[in-house]
């Protein structure tokens, strides 16, 4: 994750425990109740977003140091420039 993208989801995850501890101690209104949920899918995709991001980037090696990466990726990394 590039430094923005991770203050992002700093916030979100701060915003996200407010409203759970707030939910837990006195309930929320219907108002934090729609925003707890919009911050929630916000969450989920940026999460998603990141993880596929890292899936892309990865070569996986076997014990002899031949690349065993599946074709896939391989595809997927050839596509975005990232190798031959």
């Amino acid at each position: 994750m590039n430094g923005m993208a991770d203050t992002e989801m700093k916030a979100l995850i701060e915003r996200i425990n407010a409203l759970a501890k707030k939910a837990k101690a006195e309930g929320l209104s219907e108002l934090e109740e729609i925003e707890r949920k919009d911050l929630r899918q916000k969450y989920l995709k940026k999460f998603r977003e990141s993880f596929k991001s890292q899936i892309e980037m990865m070569q996986i090696f076997d014990k002899s140091g031949k690349e065993v990466t599946p074709q896939k990726v391989r595809d997927i990394q050839k596509k975005k420039g990232l190798r031959d």
